[in-house]
């Protein structure tokens, strides 16, 4: 078997890289049928992947409905979530939460916090011994309803010794716009539902 020159090692490695795992053993797979005997030594040695992974790779070349699959892994891989793993994640949030939740007067199902995502995190750990980052808690929040509080202005504007001057060319350009014979819409968007 006759090894590529360096170039071509060095541009199938990047290529290798670039691809999806799947890609990857069928490209392998296929390099080292090229090659013929010692090909799949050659290959393994030169992308670092495993000799099962090129065998797969060559199964699925000769397996049309592998071919026709288009997902990645086999339904069910990959790493399970910390949600499914982390064995009573669930309870200690709620009860770490449940100190520090409030909820809105117009609808009971809209919860909040007013711990941030990385004290929930920090609490977790000390309460309860369970490590987890603020991506975690960001899907614990939302699998339990939770929401981020927003601000609401709190300090009344007072008066302002211009005010009824803008109320006064507000009035001005609604007539003008009237007497041009174009629309005139007027909102009022105080009252946040």
């Amino acid at each position: 078997m006759q090894p590529y020159p360096l170039e071509i090692e060095q541009q199938m490695q990047r290529y290798y890289q670039s691809l999806s795992e799947k890609d990857r053993r069928r490209y392998a797979a296929i390099e080292a049928i090229k090659l013929g005997y010692g090909g799949m030594s050659y290959i393994h040695a030169l992308l670092g992947c495993n000799a099962r992974t090129i065998s797969r790779g060559m199964e699925e070349l000769n397996d049309e409905e592998a071919m026709s699959n288009e997902r990645i892994r086999q339904k069910g891989g990959g790493r399970k979530s910390a949600l499914e793993q982390i064995e009573g994640l669930d309870e200690a949030f709620l009860r770490i939460i449940e100190r520090h939740t409030a909820g809105s007067p117009m609808d009971e199902s809209i919860l909040w916090t007013h711990l941030t995502r990385q004290q929930i995190a920090d609490l977790l750990f000390e309460e309860a011994e369970i490590a987890v980052s603020v991506t975690v808690v960001d899907q614990l929040l939302d699998k339990h309803n939770f929401r981020r509080r927003k601000a609401f202005k709190t300090k009344a504007t007072g008066d302002h010794p211009q005010r009824n001057q803008q109320f006064e060319n507000i009035e001005k350009l609604v007539e003008r716009y009237k007497s041009a014979g174009n629309p005139v819409m007027s909102m009022d968007s105080k009252k946040k539902s």
